[in-house]
């Protein structure tokens, strides 16, 4: 960090291991106020560490815990205030949580701290039916641009990345990407600078999965809660 000299730092908001082991993948924080007060005690901590300012990311998820308390606009929107640190926003993934979790993802971009976006993600997934799998690997589909306007009318011109780790196709093809984001974003600019703002009363670009409709065996995704959660709720 010292040799680069970034603006800022990031990680994201999930955890990887434990026992001693070193699990490789973003796995999701149960939304409650005691992670709340954990993630919010080691981000400012960190951030007092490297002297620099720090950001945390919102991940895609494939499962939610019947622990949880608040959303996760409310999580992340709480722990960056509590904090005080910056948002990494990653479109693509609200729209992933969104569809697999069946939540409105306007209402997770709306009721976020603008303000707090350092920067804003966008990447291509897999749609596998029943859920959705951020794979990173091909094009933003049309849906997560109009969030990715949605999201600019409320930030303002931030940095955006678009992630393309596997399937990479010509280059041609990714600056084709790149130029799409940047008309997308002047146009949400040019909204936001005129007060002609486009506003989704909900999510109908959102597919979003039904909870209540049983997941086919040859599509089993993680579903709510572990074997123990689930047979202590069973029990009382």
């Amino acid at each position: 960090m010292k040799r680069v000299d970034p603006p800022w730092v990031s990680d994201h908001f999930c955890w990887c291991g434990t026992g001693g082991a070193h699990l490789h993948d973003l796995l999701p924080l149960p939304y409650t106020q005691e992670a709340v007060r954990i993630v919010s005690e080691r981000a400012r901590m960190l951030q007092d560490f490297l002297e620099v300012p720090f950001a945390l990311e919102n991940t895609s998820s494939y499962l939610t815990y019947t622990a949880s308390s608040m959303t996760e606009w409310q999580f992340v929107s709480e722990i960056a205030e509590r904090a005080d640190i910056g948002l990494l926003f990653d479109v693509n993934n609200v729209y992933v949580a969104a569809y697999n979790h069946g939540f409105d993802a306007y209402e997770f971009v709306r009721n976020v701290p603008h303000e707090r976006i350092v920067q804003i993600h966008l990447a291509g997934h897999t749609n596998l039916g029943n859920y959705i799998i951020d794979t990173h690997d091909r094009p933003v589909i049309d849906p997560v641009w109009d969030l990715y306007g949605e999201t600019i009318e409320h930030t303002g011109p931030v940095s955006t990345l678009i992630e393309w780790d596997d399937d990479i196709p010509p280059l041609e093809v990714v600056l084709q990407e790149a130029e799409r984001a940047r008309s997308v974003r002047d146009a949400a600019v040019a909204r936001r600078a005129s007060g002609r703002t486009v506003r989704h009363t909900s999510a109908p670009a959102v597919q979003k999965r039904d909870p209540a409709v049983p997941i086919s065996p040859a599509h089993k995704a993680w579903t709510q809660g572990g074997p123990r959660e689930t047979a202590a709720a069973e029990a009382t």
